[in-house]
């Protein structure tokens, strides 16, 4: 059964139509291929390395009783196959989503055409960011990064990753290649598109940074308070879209964004500017995963101040906007008018009406009786 809502028109093979129509049916034989290929031996191992999470370290831990090991991960070039096979994944669920959710409320709720896109945008935007708010939630809390906040720097490079952390910033990464080629396969509106490339392009280049400089601690930190503030403004969106006149979540939001990046700018400064520069590694040492050079922590500082500023900047705007949208929504009060007095006739038209003569030149009732005497 297809993804997409079969038509009666059929569109020529190949065609970008036809494409649009079936791009999720057409990826998911595209990952089935690498499926089957676990199934053979001669391609099981080309197949492993877009399936499985690679670069395995294997660690023996001496505990109380016996001695237990561990199993890390760490970074490398076959992590790209790996991404593309999520980035696949991602496109699929992005489809499921879109036709058994959103498709169907759309149908329900009659949306205009700006508002239809936003809704799926928001719709979209708040499963995933739902799902890394919980996700790295619970992978913080089992690392106790929260409850020992020196973790983020101490012991620095951090080449080695659990395979939770490992698998969570590879999802991150093909979640937002994905958001790509969705641009083309949503016919993303022209005036859309800059913006949709620039918060993807700013996703990518801070998430695989991160992930290649060994800063995937202080990511994962930030990554989960972003994806709350995130989650918070799109659920706001959902709900003013059904009804115009809740609109509580985005007071809420504009609160906790503020105190967002204030406390990412803090984090940052507090681990680059401060940790790394006092931990006991110091220079360039790629072969260990170690990049705590005086150049590098000043180009990491140097990024997230800028995103931060840019991000208050179309904040303060959005508030603008916001604020002129409701001040002409209310509606404008209505000015009395002025009671004017009742004309008084003047002496001459009295003298008129006495001999007779009204003041339209016509005679009064007196004079008529008179005339017909």
């Amino acid at each position: 059964m297809g993804f997409r809502k079969k038509t009666n028109k059929n569109p020529p093979v190949l065609s970008h139509e036809f494409i649009i129509q079936n791009h999720a049916d057409i990826v998911s034989c595209v990952a089935m291929v690498f499926l089957l290929g676990l199934m053979f031996e001669v391609t099981s191992k080309v197949a492993v390395l877009f399936i499985t999470v690679q670069y395995n370290v294997t660690i023996s831990e001496n505990g109380l009783s016996e001695e237990s090991v561990v199993n890390h991960f760490h970074h490398g070039l076959k992590d790209l196959a790996t991404i593309f096979f999520y980035m696949l994944v991602a496109i699929i669920i992005h489809a499921i989503i879109q036709e058994y959710v959103l498709d169907k409320i759309n149908r329900k709720m009659h949306f205009s055409k700006t508002k239809h896109s936003k809704f799926n945008e928001s719709g979209q935007l708040s499963a995933f960011y739902l799902f890394s708010f919980g996700w790295g939630t619970s992978i913080l809390m089992s690392e106790n990064f929260l409850s020992n906040p020196v973790s983020l720097w101490d012991g620095y490079p951090h080449a080695l990753m659990t395979f939770q952390m490992k698998f969570y910033f590879i999802s991150q990464m093909g979640y937002w290649l994905h958001a790509l080629p969705e641009i083309y396969f949503q016919k993303t509106k022209k005036e859309d598109i800059p913006r949709q490339l620039v918060y993807i392009s700013l996703y990518l280049v801070h998430i695989t940074g991160a992930y290649i400089l060994n800063l995937n601690r202080l990511a994962l930190v930030l990554l989960v308070l972003h994806c709350f503030v995130e989650l918070l403004f799109h659920v706001s969106r959902l709900v003013y879209f059904s009804n115009e006149k809740r609109q509580t979540g985005f007071s809420i939001w504009a609160v906790l964004f503020v105190l967002g990046r204030l406390l990412t700018l803090s984090l940052s400064v507090l681990t680059v500017g401060f940790g790394l520069s006092n931990a006991d590694q110091q220079g360039l040492d790629l072969a260990n995963g170690n990049f705590n050079v005086l150049i590098v922590r000043i180009t990491v500082l140097a990024t997230i101040c800028v995103t931060q500023a840019f991000m208050m900047w179309k904040f303060i705007n959005f508030q603008l906007r916001r604020w002129r949208e409701q001040a002409q929504a209310q509606p404008q009060p209505v000015k009395p008018k002025k009671l004017q007095a009742p004309k008084t006739k003047s002496k001459k038209d009295k003298a008129n009406g006495v001999n007779g003569v009204s003041s339209n030149g016509a005679d009064s009732p007196r004079a008529k009786k008179e005339k017909s005497s």
